[in-house]
């Protein structure tokens, strides 16, 4: 019975670790993604050109793009659980950057600032899910998930009551939510920590000759994860175009104001926090590769219909889309880690800088194409990236993975 009451201990032990690795994404991301939500208010009070906002854009993309897979390989080699709150300092230090950045150069410090917090937050984070999963690896990937997913989602409500009636100085209400990300860090450090003195070096070193010596040839590790950067290219620049331009079409097309497009992308979020919890766990009972290519695939035929759509049939469209499109993410990165153990932080690392700068450098060549092509023929085209899933069905099976 005692033994039976000690597992329960440590369940709810972990449960709540995993809990608040998801509250500390949900804080970061939520942080994160009000910054390219407020564009047109550091246009209009800080007299920036078009350009200038791009480069705002580029400097949060590009420092959490680098930097996230440089500190992932680092921390494989040596854990530093107090690096968890230090993220989180960063990202206060940014907030109190945007509210108060008087020319361009120090709302690029700012945004560089975020984008250094973000990049300690998604290795490190993710690493601790991956230690408290047990079994569960995919359950655990989208708890840690579904928690980024839904701070972008709530981002834009946070805008329109927090900075909007205030302006820039709105940021400061952002600093709370850093405070208490601080905290959390360092509540989950303290396990993070105890877990790392608990492993016995000769477990340590195990894990780091395994992680060196990867079980598969490196042609093979290399084709397999070529296939899993082409599924994150079809996600990433799919998602940038709906996200930074669907509503233009949206507007263009059925001429309703952008309230009205906007029910769409919510759709399309709140569909996907359902999507990155179910994900995971379906992936555990049903396989690996097969979630990753129906999440892709499956996604063409509601994406090749959407820009055919009335507006009520394209919020339900979006719907489907978050719900199939966004439960691959965790379960992609689950993947490559079980194609390298040992290089959890490094995976971890790469696939979210990966996405990240995907993200970016899709919404500029689409708009780019935008301008050139008119936002109509972009969408149209931009609805056949899904259909880069059937190269999932190319992706070795779990059990192949499993074994190696």
């Amino acid at each position: 019975m005692s033994s039976h009451n000690a597992a329960l201990t440590a369940n709810k032990a972990t449960m709540s670790i995993l809990l608040g690795v998801s509250a500390a994404h949900l804080l970061n991301d939520a942080m994160q993604s009000v910054v390219p939500a407020v564009f047109p208010l550091f246009q209009q009070e800080l007299g920036l050109t078009f350009a200038e906002i791009g480069w705002v854009a580029f400097t949060l993309n590009i420092t959490a793009s680098i930097l996230q897979p440089i500190i992932g390989a680092y921390t494989d080699r040596k854990p530093l659980p107090g690096l968890l709150p230090l993220g989180m300092l960063f990202t206060l230090l940014g907030m109190l950057g945007l509210a108060f950045a008087p020319t361009l150069a120090y709302l690029l410090l700012a945004a560089s600032a975020i984008g250094i917090g973000s990049s300690i937050l998604h290795p490190e984070s993710s690493r601790v899910a991956h230690m408290a999963a047990g079994k569960g690896k995919g359950f655990a990937q989208s708890i840690f998930q579904v928690g980024g997913n839904t701070g972008q989602a709530l981002a834009p409500l946070m805008v329109a009551y927090f900075i909007s009636p205030q302006g820039r100085y709105g940021f400061l209400w952002f600093t709370i939510l850093a405070v208490i990300g601080i905290v959390l860090q360092y509540r989950i450090s303290r396990w993070y920590k105890a877990r790392v003195a608990n492993t016995a070096p000769k477990q340590r070193n195990a894990a780091a000759r395994s992680g060196s010596a990867p079980a598969f040839s490196k042609p093979f590790i290399v084709y397999t994860l070529a296939i899993l950067v082409l599924m994150l290219f079809s996600k990433f620049v799919y998602l940038a175009g709906m996200t930074g331009y669907y509503s233009f079409y949206f507007m263009e097309k059925y001429g309703l104001p952008l309230k009205d497009a906007q029910l769409c992308l919510f759709a399309l979020q709140f569909a996907g926090m359902v999507g990155t919890f179910l994900g995971g766990p379906l992936a555990d009972r049903l396989g690996r590769q097969k979630m990753i290519w129906f999440s892709i695939l499956g996604t063409a035929p509601f994406a090749l219909l959407l820009p055919y759509a009335g507006p009520i049939g394209a919020i339900l469209l979006c719907l489907a889309i978050g719900l199939i499109l966004m439960s691959c993410f965790s379960v992609i990165i689950v993947y490559a880690q079980e194609l390298l153990p040992g290089r959890v932080g490094t995976i971890a690392g790469l696939f979210f800088g990966i996405s990240f700068g995907l993200g970016g450098l899709g919404s500029v060549l689409m708009g780019a194409l935008i301008d050139a092509h008119g936002v109509e023929s972009i969408i149209k085209l931009a609805s056949f990236l899904p259909l880069l899933g059937l190269f999932a069905l190319l992706l070795p099976k779990d059990s192949v993975i499993m074994r190696g």
